[in-house]
């Protein structure tokens, strides 16, 4: 037994595939079951009442002559034809006619016998010969419904088609464009004179039928209450009504116009209902399923060839049934001859026989190839009309009369057919498809949607104030940009991310504060008025991309830009060569600032077009090797130089031409060896230098002649000793080593007076040297964490301007009393586990109270946790490790 839910989908399905059936269609259909039906009654009557009646017809007995014979014979002599037959039955008693001496049994052996011999085959298998071409017939007929290449576009098609229909923004769309073109036909209609005072008939109503309603009972334009309510009415009719009644207006001639055109026809201008969250969400996402769907589509046309290969077959199978059929007219009759050649079993040869159903056989079949011939003919008009139109091919011509709806682009292939065939059935349904074919209608419904739900306020909210004091926007994942953006005329930064269709008008002319612009992932374009603008006032462009050619062009004509970062993959595939995928850059010409995060194999050669003006050049290559660096030669008025995470092993030649160079950043790099730093005293400004994050085993004596360095960053290397030449540096303010394998601190540090930072964290000292304090009194910074230091020496409390130290994770007991003299540290700059803290004197920890609230929560959480995994040692076990792992 089958559930009203399982059958409810087919019966539904079937109601939905008869929209692609067009007129010659359906009524091919009712032919072929009233062909099936004759079949049928002509299989009913063979199987019930088919059979012939045989009597002997042999020469040696006449039916004329009488034999008398003494066996008792009766006498069959005729009576005269003058004689009535009650009056004959009177007179004689006997039978009349002739004896043929058979038996019952043998009647029915001569009947079987003679509808296999003498019983031509048309009479015996016609029914089931039309019933199995029917049969054909009706598979063929919906075949390339079925089909199993084109049964899943079919139904995704009439999937989208419902969805269509049932939206409440087609009907929005519809109205919109109806009544802009009502608009339109009123200014383009000439001023009529105004009707005579005599001539005031009444206005006379007229009744249209709508051009745009085909009047049929489409199953799609039946709409729920829910879905009438959520839109305005559709301007099609069909939905509410086949007519539409329109007044007239009278003229002094008597005569009545209608006010506007059959065609188009708006009952009053009706206030356009906005559209609530979920029904717009359901509308792009309807977009987003056509465009898709439209792509699948066109890409071949497997339902144009199927329908056609059925059509030629339909075709070709009744000209083969016409002309088997056709001869069987001549040998359906009703008498027929047999001759039997077992007479020794019946004792005769010959017999007349005939056929019961050879008159309602050979009506049936004249019915039958009738409805035949009516079904060739139409599938004859069927194959005519697929040659003589271009069914690969659609125009919404009716549409793009309309002009808010001319963009609606043509169909090709499977989806032209499909629409093709739909417009046989109703022009009204195509129509709601093309709502969702229209860039416009796409863009409207967006414009819709932000100026709802991303108006002023929202965006005021939004914004945010940094450190700097600039207001600052980010608007990530939207369709496009709100209108409402372009009246923050106080917004100084703005970030884009991840919008597709982003697009700056001419009102971007009103962000008369815009200086600095981010795009992350997103391609924006930029109307010729708003590059202006833009030309003018843009400092700042940030552009995060996967592929180069997703960097718009109008970027390269930002003739005020002063700082560019490029983050993406910039080169192209092929050898280092052709390594740049960006165009030129000479109208850049005030670029003083590039920052490129990619994957390059050569210092580009376009970057020398704007060598004169850049002042700060910065790599990061993601781990690729940059192999050629000669581009570096020509930028002689670089200042800043980062080469960050570019695989280089040596320091590169190329910067002994950068005589201007201020700051070098080579950090992340593959560096072992640093012997090429002697080539570096050409850079007598040189005063930064970075090397953090290499594998340098040795910092040679050379060093000492970089004599401008303020900064050295020699952090997560594999340092195991210093050079005394380090400590000549006399203007050395920050000394980075962290996370290096240094067991002692070298006395000459005292030389570096001027010191501020000191990051020794990280490493095997045991020990400082007691002049560290005395000599360096400008410290501010001293990172001493991850060491192995027993004890600080005498003295820290003439550091007066210290506000940083760290002494966790050592090998420290207790801490020196002198802290205490150290103010800056009151500010919360003492990093200390909670035990060490408590071994000061009370009044020291009073001072600096202030400065362990700040970290108490780390000495609780690392110095001494509470739990099994992380047990917790005395100072005396922390020493005997840290000296056991010291001499191991």
């Amino acid at each position: 037994m089958f559930s009203l839910s399982e059958l409810a989908p087919s019966n539904q399905q079937q109601n939905s595939c008869k929209l692609l059936k067009p007129w010659w269609e359906v009524f091919m259909d009712y032919l072929v079951v009233l062909m099936l039906m004759t079949s049928v009654l002509a299989c009913t009557e063979q199987l019930s009442r088919d059979r012939v009646v045989c009597i002997p017809s042999d020469p040696l007995f006449t039916a004329n002559t009488s034999i008398p014979s003494a066996d008792g014979d009766v006498d069959l002599t005729p009576l005269p034809k003058h004689v009535p037959h009650k009056i004959g039955a009177s007179l004689h008693s006997t039978a009349q006619g002739r004896r043929t001496h058979l038996v019952y049994q043998q009647y029915v052996y001569i009947s079987q016998m003679c509808y296999h011999e003498a019983l031509p085959l048309c009479s015996r298998f016609f029914p089931y010969m039309a019933l199995l071409q029917s049969l054909v017939l009706v598979a063929s007929g919906s075949f390339w419904l079925h089909f199993p290449h084109t049964s899943s576009r079919i139904e995704q098609f009439l999937a989208i088609l419902a969805k269509c229909c049932e939206s409440p923004w087609t009907s929005q769309a519809l109205s919109i464009a109806a009544r802009q073109e009502n608009i339109q036909e009123v200014k383009r209609r000439p001023p009529q004179p105004p009707p005579s005072s005599d001539s005031s008939s009444p206005p006379v109503n007229r009744t249209y039928r709508s051009s745009i309603d085909s009047g049929t009972d489409s199953p799609f334009l039946k709409r729920s209450d829910s879905v009438s309510l959520a839109g305005p009415p559709s301007p099609c009719l069909s939905t509410i009504s086949c007519n539409s009644t329109m007044s007239s207006i009278s003229v002094g001639s008597g005569e009545h116009f209608p006010v506007s055109k059959p065609s188009i026809i708006v009952d009053s201008p009706r206030e356009v209902i906005i559209l609530d969250k979920s029904d717009g969400e359901q509308a792009r996402a309807l977009f987003e399923r056509v465009r898709k769907f439209r792509s699948h589509c066109e890409s071949s046309a497997v339902i144009y060839k199927v329908y056609l290969a059925q059509t030629i077959f339909k075709l070709l199978m009744v000209m083969l049934i016409v002309s088997y059929t056709i001869p069987f007219l001549s040998s359906l009759s009703f008498n027929h001859i047999c001759h039997l050649k077992e007479s020794a079993l019946v004792g005769y040869t010959t017999f007349e026989c005939i056929h019961v159903l050879s008159s309602l056989l050979t009506k049936l079949l004249v019915v039958y190839l009738m409805l035949l011939g009516l079904y060739g003919l139409l599938n004859f008009y069927t194959l005519s009309w697929i040659c003589h139109s271009c069914l690969r091919q659609y125009s919404f011509r009716s549409l793009k009369e309309w002009w808010s709806l001319r963009d609606v682009p043509d169909l090709t292939n499977d989806l032209a057919f499909l629409v093709h065939m739909l417009d046989q059935y109703d022009p009204l349904l195509a129509q709601r498809l093309s709502v969702f074919l229209s860039p416009v209608s796409e863009s409207r419904l967006v414009e819709e949607s932000l100026e709802r739900r991303w108006g002023e306020e929202k965006l005021h909210a939004m914004t945010s104030v940094d450190g700097d004091g600039c207001t600052r926007l980010q608007l990530v994942a939207l369709p496009r940009l709100p209108p409402a953006l372009f009246t923050l005329s106080q917004l100084q930064v703005l970030k884009l991310e991840l919008i597709t269709n982003a697009r700056f008008t001419a009102q971007v002319a009103n962000m008369s504060s815009l200086r600095e612009l981010h795009l992350y992932h997103c391609t924006a374009a930029v109307d010729p008025s708003a590059l202006a603008v833009l030309q003018e006032r843009l400092e700042v462009l940030q552009i995060t991309f996967t592929q180069a050619s997703e960097i718009p062009n109008w970027v390269l004509s930002l003739r005020s830009l002063l700082e560019l970062h490029l983050s993406g993959r910039l080169s192209s595939e092929g050898s280092v060569g052709r390594s740049w995928a960006l165009g030129s850059l000479r109208q850049l010409r005030h670029l003083r600032v590039l920052v490129i995060r990619g994957m390059l194999q050569r210092i580009p050669g376009e970057l020398c077009e704007v060598a004169g003006s850049l002042v700060r050049l910065e790599i990061c290559n993601e781990g690729t090797r940059l192999l050629v660096l000669t581009g570096l030669k020509r930028m002689v008025d670089l200042t800043e130089l980062h080469l960050q995470d570019c695989q280089l092993e040596r320091l590169p030649s190329a910067l002994l031409a950068l005589t201007n160079l201020r700051t070098l950043d080579l950090q992340h790099n593959n560096l072992r060896t640093l012997e090429e730093l002697l080539s570096l005293a050409h850079l007598r400004r040189l005063s930064c230098l970075k090397l953090a994050y290499n594998r340098v085993l040795v910092l040679p004596a050379s060093v000492g002649v970089l004599r401008g360095l303020e900064l050295l960053d020699l952090s997560n290397n594999q340092l195991k000793s210093l050079p005394p030449a380090l400590f000549t540096l006399r203007r050395l303010r920050r000394l980075l080593l962290a996370g290096n394998l240094l067991k002692e601190l070298p006395s000459e540090v005292k030389a570096l007076q001027l010191i501020t930072e000191l990051d020794l964290s990280g490493n095997r000292l045991e020990s400082l040297p007691s002049d560290l304090f005395g000599s360096c009194l400008e410290l501010r910074i001293l990172n001493v964490a991850h060491n192995s230091l027993g004890s600080l020496p005498i003295g820290i409390a003439a550091l007066s301007q210290l506000n940083r130290l760290d002494l966790r994770s050592n090998n420290l007991e207790e801490l020196p009393a002198e802290l205490g003299c150290c103010s800056g540290l009151c500010g919360g700059g003492l990093l200390v586990e909670n035990w060490l803290f408590l071994s000061l004197p009370p009044h020291v920890r009073d001072t600096l109270s202030h400065s362990f609230t700040a970290s108490s929560t780390y000495s609780e959480d690392h110095s001494r946790p509470e739990s099994d995994s992380f047990p917790y040692f005395s100072p005396t076990q922390w020493s005997f490790f840290s000296a056991m792992e010291s001499q191991i």
